[in-house]
């Protein structure tokens, strides 16, 4: 399960920087409609499994993952559509970006280390 928690909190982090790239260039590798679906990305899947259901704190987990795609799609839409400084404010430190993707990665941080006692 650590692993799964591992590779959630490596992707989401990562976030930050594929949307950086979508605002440079305008364009991004995934769709407004595939990032804004949060069964859509593997965390989200295994979520969605019987093992990803019995993670502590659940619900509070499917919730923070849900808003995190929500405001990311939001942003690479901004991206795309040349509305270039709205998206760039949304992932500046302190944004509610940069709070959802702090509150779902320490989350995540936290039950990986009381699934290892």
């Amino acid at each position: 399960m650590n692993d799964k928690i591992d590779q959630a909190i490596w992707a989401h982090s990562r976030w930050k920087v594929h949307l950086k790239q979508a605002i440079e260039t305008g364009q991004s590798d995934f769709t407004v409609e595939t990032v804004q679906n949060p069964h859509a990305c593997a965390f989200g899947q295994w979520l969605d499994s019987k093992e990803g259901k019995t993670l502590s704190h659940y619900s509070e987990i499917v919730e923070l993952h849900q808003n995190f795609h929500q405001e990311a799609a939001h942003i690479l839409s901004l991206a795309l559509t040349a509305q270039k400084e709205d998206a760039a404010s949304k992932v500046q430190l302190g944004s509610e970006f940069s709070h959802l993707t702090a509150k779902l990665v320490n989350k995540l941080a936290d039950i990986g280390k009381s699934d290892d006692k």
